[in-house]
């Protein structure tokens, strides 16, 4: 019953009692009501000690003190020793004191207090880790702080944001809460491949202020993917760095086999892949994820089946390099400030919109699927676009600061990377870049490819890292001389460079090698060179020399994962510029690069090659290695 209904109660009518003198029992009686007394009032005094200390302690760690002053000093103090308090046994008094302390020492390890400014609110802790779980499969979220922040509540709160999303909704529903210490830790369900799935969030920690959610750390997405793997196979090793840009109608054919190519690069512009068919010999594909079904065109999923099958089947490491193709029926794939004004073949992905990714995610997650295994060939390393840096020509959005440009790529790269590491472990995502390094020229609406390592780094890096690759174009400058070798006032070995060449290709692998851009593991991340060629319109020793050139330089670096030549077969279009790439001419004939090509990972490699130390000007192969 309540104290305040005790006070309102009508007093009930009382018999007067007669005083007498007390007897033994009720002497015995007084004296154990004595002793009772006296333990409250110590456990009283103790407790009134105890919340002057803590209000004293509490004060001091408000002003940032430190406080040291053990409980049990305190009580010496000021515990009167009288026969009373002998009588209440010292077990019972070192109960009481022992419990305080326990209290006391509780209160002085808990964390410092703070006011919550506007400014600092964004950075106050930290999530240092956002992960599924290996064993239960849900996610989990550690946040840490350097004292904890005053707000409405005790509490931190977990949020899930859309990719596209900066800040908390004012309706948004929290999916945990913890109570708030230096370091708190959160649980909650993935849903993975259901309608509500979280696998593609970013995820925010907060407290509520003024009666709003307010965040205190930067969100972080989930940064092992490849937890929840279908396929765990390990990556696939190619035989040697050598690798081609394959032509697919020299596929059936056994002149990849007479090459000994040990690694292929091969394109998918997403748009080819969707809507239904009506072929009755190619039906449409169906496939549904994270709750809703697309439509698939299955005969140009066949014509992949093709190609990816015969490259695995020949033991070829593949590489897919993904790409934005315009089309009117799916603009849903196309970021909203890239759907006019631009030419270009390929265009900015939409991570900026629910329905762009939705259906990014579901692509990745369909191709990763379909080529992780063996019974449709398997693809190993994914580009996602090409040569982002060049914005105007191949990956186009409307000009803005770079550091928007790499947030909206960014975002698109996160939901291809965490789609396709969700399928198969062992894949490698690469962004892709060319060779314009740092040429800082005046009002140039493209951008460097070291401004966009840089900033596509830091952003990565700060939004949960993970181990993304870097897919170079080191082509010569310019694209129709085949003479690598030749100086260039372009091309220079430092990181200052303007260009980025075969020939100055250490600065690429002394520039991943910074402390700052290892991956999560503490490892260079993977370089792959995904595409250059040399031209033969000058001459095929040329070409054949600048291939000998260009491939023992890669041999020479450990952290560079493949060499991919451009291309099996002149097109048609690039002759007329006068770049004649091909291993073959346009008419199927070999030209002289072919036989160094085929022979220069094996051990015939020098009969085929010493022709071209007297066109560089070289007596060994030590003598263009930096």
């Amino acid at each position: 019953m309540s104290v305040e209904t005790e006070k309102n109660r009508k007093p009930a009518g009382k018999k007067k009692r007669r005083r007498h003198a007390p007897g033994k029992k009720d002497r015995d009686r007084m004296k154990k009501l004595t002793r009772g007394l006296l333990i409250l009032l110590g456990a009283v005094l103790i407790a009134a000690v105890a919340a002057v200390a803590v209000l004293l302690l509490t004060r001091k760690k408000e002003d940032n003190e430190s406080v040291k002053v053990p409980l049990p000093e305190i009580m010496e103090e000021i515990q009167p020793e009288t026969e009373e308090t002998k009588g209440l046994g010292s077990s019972v008094l070192n109960h009481i004191i022992t419990a305080g302390s326990a209290v006391w020492d509780s209160f002085g390890k808990r964390p410092d207090s703070y006011d919550l400014t506007e400014t600092e609110a964004a950075d106050f802790a930290d999530i240092t880790q956002c992960i599924i779980d290996p064993d239960t499969k849900r996610i989990s979220i550690t946040a840490q702080g350097d004292g904890v922040p005053k707000s409405d509540d005790k509490y931190y709160y977990l949020f899930a944001l859309n990719t596209f999303e900066d800040s908390i909704g004012e309706d948004s529903d929290y999916l945990a809460k913890d109570y708030k210490d230096n370091s708190v830790t959160f649980s909650a369900a993935l849903n993975y491949n259901q309608a509500g799935s979280r696998l593609f969030k970013k995820f925010a920690v907060a407290v509520k202020k003024d009666g709003k959610y307010v965040q205190v750390a930067t969100p972080s997405y989930l940064t092992n993917p490849e937890a929840i793997a279908k396929y765990s196979s390990v990556f696939q090793q190619p035989g040697s760095k050598k690798g081609l840009l394959v032509d697919p109608n020299r596929m059936r054919g056994g002149e990849l086999d007479d090459l000994g190519v040990k690694q292929a690069a091969y394109n998918i512009p997403v748009a080819r892949l969707l809507g239904p068919t009506t072929s009755a010999a190619y039906p449409t594909i169906n496939y549904t994820y994270n709750g809703r079904t697309y439509a698939l065109n299955g005969q140009v999923v066949a014509e992949y089946d093709l190609v990816f099958g015969t490259l695995t089947a020949k033991g070829i490491t593949t590489t897919a390099i993904i790409l934005n193709n315009y089309s009117g029926a799916y603009q849903q794939l196309i970021h909203p400030k890239a759907r006019s004004g631009s030419t270009a073949p390929y265009y900015m992905f939409n991570g900026a919109e629910e329905s762009g990714v939705e259906y990014m995610a579901a692509i990745a997650s369909f191709l990763a699927d379909r080529y992780s295994g063996n019974s449709h060939g398997r693809i190993s390393n994914w580009v996602i676009a090409n040569e982002i840096n060049a914005r105007k020509e191949w990956n186009y959005m409307a000009h803005t600061d770079i550091e928007t440009y790499v947030e909206e790529y960014a975002r698109a790269f996160r939901v291809f990377y965490t789609a396709i590491k969700s399928v198969s472990s062992s894949a490698r995502v690469y962004i892709s870049i060319d060779q314009q390094w740092d040429r800082n020229i005046k009002n140039n609406t493209n951008y460097d490819g070291r401004d966009i390592l840089d900033v596509f780094n830091r952003n990565i890096t700060s939004k949960g890292n993970i181990d993304w690759g870097v897919a170079q174009h080191p082509y010569n400058v310019p694209l129709t001389e085949a003479r690598t070798w030749k100086a260039s006032k372009y091309v220079e070995h430092n990181a200052g460079t303007s260009m980025i060449t075969m020939a100055n290709i250490e600065v690429l692998v002394n520039y991943m090698r910074q402390a700052h851009f290892l991956n999560p593991s503490g490892e260079v991340r993977s370089i792959l060179l995904s595409e250059q060629g040399y031209t033969s319109s000058a001459g095929q020793a040329n070409q054949a020399a600048a291939f000998a050139y260009a491939y023992y330089k890669v041999e020479a670096y450990s952290d560079i994962d493949g060499f991919l030549l451009n291309r099996q077969t002149d097109a048609g279009e690039e002759v007329a510029q006068g770049l004649a790439f091909g291993l073959n001419d346009g008419g199927g004939n070999h030209k002289q690069i072919y036989n160094v090509f085929k022979y220069i990972d094996t051990p015939e490699h020098a009969q085929y090659t010493d022709f071209a130390k007297d066109i560089i000007g070289i007596s060994s192969w030590n003598e263009i290695i930096r």
